[in-house]
């Protein structure tokens, strides 16, 4: 844990893959851009991070634990970012300069319609299976390095099944 850890918000992040090596990702709601990303987010109190990037995926996609598995030998994540200095007093009140997140490689089981990101709290309005070398691009700018070293981390697991 680094000295500045309590100025990021811990947060944790799914790579979701499906049979033909293709990542999940949504098109955020609140982006004006066309800003797509990963499930991810807050880890709440009592949650380890692994429970977290479970919550996560299911609030933002609707694909619940039982639909997904963790793939074999692959290794968590621990990575940050920086919010940019025109957000950093908008987003969560403020109170953190970027996120540190865990991030979980997972395999997904279920079919295209096990999918439903018409939940509780909607956060993409489109969602689609992109080519894993495609996501820096996909990404808001201050998002994409921490995009590379996620796909420098996975880089051994990523592929077809």
């Amino acid at each position: 844990m680094s000295h500045d850890d309590d100025r990021y918000r811990f947060g944790a992040g799914v790579m979701l893959l499906n049979g033909h090596g293709h990542v999940w990702i949504g098109r955020r709601l609140d982006n004006v851009d066309e800003a797509w990303q990963m499930p991810q987010g807050g880890v709440d109190p009592g949650e380890d991070s692994w429970q977290g990037a479970l919550r996560e995926l299911e609030e933002e996609t609707g694909v619940s634990s039982d639909l997904v598995h963790r793939i074999e030998g692959s290794p968590r994540l621990e990575l940050r970012y920086d919010l940019p200095e025109g957000l950093r007093g908008k987003l969560w009140g403020g109170r953190w300069i970027g996120q540190r997140q865990h991030w979980y490689l997972m395999r997904f089981t279920g079919e295209d319609a096990h999918v439903n990101i018409e939940t509780e709290h909607p956060e993409f309005s489109h969602w689609q299976w992109a080519e894993p070398h495609l996501l820096p691009d996909l990404i808001v700018p201050f998002k994409r390095d921490m995009y590379r070293d996620i796909l420098a981390g996975f880089a051994g697991w990523i592929g077809p099944r």
